[in-house]
């Protein structure tokens, strides 16, 4: 009786309120990347044609970041698929997220107006390492309180997830330093080496989940 009253409980313990709010501040911190990305009117031929040089710094930045914030928003998403209910714990490390998500609109406009200063690209690669971190905490708190859902995440499941957290923020961490000891561009041809290792691990969830699901079924 007392699992049925959590299944339905929509107060501010409950996971999908907490999960509405997430929703709510992905999608604001994906509409704000864009913001920066405007060409002002009334420009001959030759300004038009700079105007546009100019801009694609930003739609690059803007393309980064809304494929950072789309994964982590992605990988919450998983996470909490079988999770029916939060403690003060998750809802302070998801708050503390969605903060930094909140904050990437900065990072991102510093990436895209200086782009070759290591400043810039440490700054960038700081939020997302920091980012990163959290969801990894989050990830190791839920897989460590099985109570908390409907079902305890298989450790299988569990371990890829934080294989592949970990990855992401070790890579991004560590082009922090090589942004001042490397130039910043060869410092941002090291975010590349997430590209085959997120597509192994996802892969590899993926495959993992399904046969779960499988098996429950």
């Amino acid at each position: 009786m007392v699992n049925d009253v959590r299944k339905v409980r929509d107060d501010e313990g409950s996971a999908p309120r907490l999960l509405a709010l997430s929703d709510g501040v992905f999608a604001i911190a994906m509409t704000l990347l864009a913001l920066d990305i405007t060409v002002p009117a009334g420009l001959d031929s030759a300004g038009f044609a700079h105007a546009l040089d100019e801009v694609l710094p930003k739609v690059w930045a803007y393309a980064l970041s809304l494929l950072v914030i789309a994964a982590f928003w992605r990988g919450q998403y998983q996470l909490f698929h079988s999770v029916r209910d939060v403690d003060g714990t998750v809802i302070r490390l998801v708050l503390l997220s969605l903060g930094l998500v909140a904050l990437m609109p900065f990072p991102t406009t510093l990436l895209a107006e200086y782009p070759d200063l290591p400043q810039a690209v440490a700054i960038y690669s700081g939020a997302v390492a920091a980012m990163g971190a959290v969801q990894l905490i989050l990830a190791v708190v839920v897989w460590k309180r099985p109570w908390l859902g409907t079902s305890p995440l298989p450790d299988a499941i569990a371990r890829n997830d934080v294989a592949d957290l970990g990855a992401t923020v070790l890579v991004f961490a560590a082009v922090v330093p090589l942004a001042f000891v490397s130039s910043p561009v060869d410092a941002k041809l090291w975010w590349l080496v997430l590209v085959p290792v997120r597509f192994v691990t996802g892969k590899r969830g993926k495959r993992l989940r399904e046969a779960a699901q499988r098996f429950r079924a």
